[in-house]
């Protein structure tokens, strides 16, 4: 059974990007105006580009495809922006801590003789080079 993501008690529905869908031919089974925006939706909860694709009933090769087609500038900068959304949120769940541990420092006290006798930052290494990744990711997809 697979488990769709949704909003709990008090949290607002994800970001879902405004745009016009790709005029196509109108088919039944093909990428309907309403098929693309759900599809951006379950990009915007979190999903992979695959598994939105599969529950709206269409293929990955052609979410893809649909991307690079001539008129499919609104779809990708829609896609662009879901997955964004979806990263932002995904980094604010984990917490501010990622960020406050590489760049700021973690207070750390020095006890001398069973008391404080002073106070110390230490930096998470690891969560800084998380940090520089994502931007290093997010400066190649430019």
């Amino acid at each position: 059974m697979i488990r769709e993501p949704r909003p709990g008690a008090g949290e607002t529905a994800p970001f879902a990007p405004d745009f016009d869908p790709v005029s196509l031919h109108h088919r039944r089974d093909g990428w309907t105006p309403e098929r693309q925006r759900e599809f951006i939706r379950w990009l915007a909860n979190g999903l992979r580009p695959g598994r939105a694709a599969e529950r709206v009933g269409m293929s990955r090769k052609s979410a893809y495809a649909l991307r690079s087609r001539p008129g499919g500038e609104g779809f990708a900068a829609a896609w662009d922006s879901a997955i964004a959304a979806a990263r932002r949120r995904s980094a604010e769940a984990r917490g501010p801590g990622e960020w406050a541990r590489a760049i700021e420092g973690v207070p750390y006290p020095i006890r001398y003789r069973g008391r404080i006798a002073a106070w110390d930052r230490r930096f998470d290494d690891r969560a800084l080079l998380r940090l520089l990744g994502r931007a290093c990711r997010l400066l190649e997809k430019r």
